[in-house]
């Protein structure tokens, strides 16, 4: 469903189910934008970002972890780990659009 809100925002969307996927797709795609959940198999959002980061492609796209985890110490750690922005699911459509037009 996320997939499709972003298309119909006018973006070219990639998904992937896990963090380890999500490091192959986005090194293919070099995407302006990473939306990640937290809680994923093979390798956490986390973990996910860390890498991502460490890339040279990663280093300047706008990472958003977009979860359910929401409580003070998961934004801490979020920041830690090199997330631009901290979405709480479900993401306020309004905001989500916002992130996605000024990272283009």
């Amino acid at each position: 469903m996320l997939s499709l809100t972003v298309a119909l925002l006018g973006c070219d969307v990639r998904v992937a189910h896990d963090g380890q996927e999500a490091l192959g797709v986005a090194a293919d795609f070099h995407p302006d934008v990473v939306l990640l959940d937290l809680g994923m198999p093979r390798m956490s959002g986390y973990e996910a970002a860390e890498h991502i980061r460490q890339a040279a492609w990663g280093k300047n796209l706008v990472l958003v972890a977009l979860t359910g985890w929401g409580q003070e110490e998961d934004r801490r750690k979020t920041t830690q780990a090199g997330f631009d922005h901290h979405l709480t699911k479900p993401a306020d459509p309004a905001m989500l659009k916002a992130l996605l037009a000024a990272a283009k």
